[in-house]
């Protein structure tokens, strides 16, 4: 039987995500947040998290999506870096899921390049892609971390 790998999975416009399990701190709904003057465009903004202040990244604007419309509001994957805690902001949150390391493949050229450049690999599942993001790659802009 083939090795095993656990990843927490969220989408974002209807594209299945993932990050592996031990980088996922909790998940949670939405939480207002304050705005940070001068942020990069990606930082959406600060939530206090029980007293712990953590960085929310707009990953959809990350990725080069189009921002959600109406009035939906976004989800907290709050995932652990070498850099600190962050929150990444998602559509909707999935299940945890298990799946074998046979069915891993580089990501194909045919997803953007704003979403391969933060993407690992992919995992062909029954009648899906499981694309595997790279969290420490998704919270660092050009220049570098966004925290200090």
């Amino acid at each position: 039987m083939a090795d095993q790998k656990q990843f927490c999975t969220f989408y974002l416009d209807n594209h299945m995500f993932g990050v592996k399990v031990e980088q996922v701190q909790e998940v949670f709904r939405y939480q207002e947040m304050t705005t940070v003057p001068l942020a990069p465009a990606v930082v959406r903004g600060l939530i206090n998290l029980r007293g712990q202040i953590i960085t929310a990244i707009d990953l959809r604007q990350r990725l080069g999506m189009v921002p959600l419309t109406g009035d939906k509001l976004p989800m907290n994957v709050v995932v652990r870096t070498e850099d600190g805690v962050v929150s990444l902001l998602v559509d909707e949150i999935g299940d945890v899921l298990e799946v074998p390391e046979d069915v891993y493949e580089r990501p194909p050229e045919t997803i953007p390049r704003e979403v391969r450049q933060l993407v690992l690999g992919v995992y062909k599942l029954t009648g899906k892609l499981l694309l595997i993001l790279d969290s420490e790659k998704a919270v660092n802009v050009n220049t570098g971390a966004l925290m200090t």
